[in-house]
């Protein structure tokens, strides 16, 4: 059985958060904290995750202002990985963002993150510019690139 099958989206809730914050430790170099994700959540942010039965297998976290949404956080559990879940989860904060008539889905990532920049460009998002020094690094700071997807 094809494992996307049974992945299900649905909106993060409290319960959530420390399934997510293990999968953010395990994917991320400086990752958010449980206090960042259950502000996300108490603060008006869209927070959703793809769940297979009880397991998390990937979330992503939007922020709405106006007529666009930031991508904040995207990520999927190492052991769900290359198997398409990533493309998956992106498509749905993409229609999401179509059913709230945002204009434009922005996000910022790290110059040196290939796998996600070839998603993003795979999926149509474009380089609208970089932010130096945006992220810490292990090595002092790292660049990020901003980019942005047009909603049709």
């Amino acid at each position: 059985m094809n494992p996307l099958a049974a992945m299900t989206l649905r909106e993060m809730n409290r319960e959530d958060v420390d399934a997510v914050v293990h999968i953010e430790q395990q994917v991320h170099s400086h990752p958010w904290t449980r206090g960042m994700f259950m502000d996300a959540l108490m603060h008006g942010n869209i927070c959703m995750v793809f769940s297979s039965g009880s397991e998390i297998a990937g979330y992503a976290v939007l922020l709405p202002s106006l007529d666009e949404v930031e991508l904040l956080d995207i990520s999927v559990a190492s052991s769900f990985q290359r198997i398409g879940l990533g493309e998956k989860l992106l498509a749905a904060m993409l229609v999401l963002a179509r059913e709230n008539e945002w204009i434009r889905v922005i996000l910022e990532v790290r110059r040196s993150n290939i796998p996600a920049l070839s998603l993003y460009r795979k999926t149509g998002f474009v380089e609208i510019g970089s932010r130096r020094d945006y992220y810490p690094a292990e090595n002092g700071r790292e660049d990020a690139i901003v980019m942005e997807y047009r909603l049709p």
